[in-house]
């Protein structure tokens, strides 16, 4: 039961940040940025939400 706990939240987390990266991909295509500029703040969202999940994840151990 717990693995499929850990598999489901992983791939929420991973679900989220993929939509959040094609929002911001969006968005930046829609205010006329190129598609490498454009590519580039997608990444750098999906990098960001992985990087506060990774974050919010791992608070409970070091407090």
């Amino acid at each position: 039961m717990t693995v499929a706990v850990i598999l489901l939240s992983i791939a929420v987390v991973l679900l989220v940040a993929l939509l959040s990266a094609v929002g911001a991909g969006m968005l930046a295509r829609i205010d006329g940025a190129t598609w490498p500029t454009a590519c580039t703040r997608a990444a750098g969202t999906f990098a960001a939400v992985l990087a506060l999940a990774i974050t919010a994840a791992l608070s409970p151990l070091f407090t």
